[in-house]
């Protein structure tokens, strides 16, 4: 596991995921934020009316039906949205595992130098309980 230099006193800038967000691409945002557009109830509903309203048009509309049933140009464009989503959102699911396992190894240095300040600190309890004993002694000799 490669070293991280974690910081005595640390800030928001220099966790390792702040960091690597502000190096990210335009495409590379631009993927995460169409994949949390597509995975919101706001797209869920509007997607669901635009193809109702679409049908309905193609079935019950007063003019021309620009799709008649059994609504081929539908089909492609959903088979076209869906050939489109598939590597967005694999896209930002591969840059999500990569913040996952940064975020890991930050957290593990972050507590493997919390566990080695907290035994120097019970050995320094340790030792201030010693030399208290030894004080406590001195006293009661006197």
């Amino acid at each position: 596991m490669p070293h991280m230099n974690i910081p005595f006193t640390h800030t928001e800038e220099e966790h390792p995921l702040v960091l690597k967000k502000k190096h990210m691409s335009l495409a590379d945002r631009a993927a995460d934020r169409m994949t949390e557009g597509m995975g919101s109830w706001s797209f869920l509903f509007v997607f669901s009316a635009i193809i109702i309203v679409w049908i309905s048009l193609n079935l019950y509309g007063w003019w021309q039906h620009w799709d008649p049933y059994p609504f081929i140009l539908l089909n492609l464009a959903l088979s076209a949205i869906s050939a489109l989503q598939a590597p967005i959102i694999m896209m930002s699911q591969n840059r999500q595992t990569d913040r996952d396992r940064l975020s890991a190894r930050y957290d593990y240095a972050v507590n493997r130098k919390a566990e080695r300040e907290i035994q120097l600190i019970q050995k320094e309890l340790y030792t201030i309980k010693e030399m208290l004993t030894v004080i406590g002694e001195k006293k009661l000799k006197k």
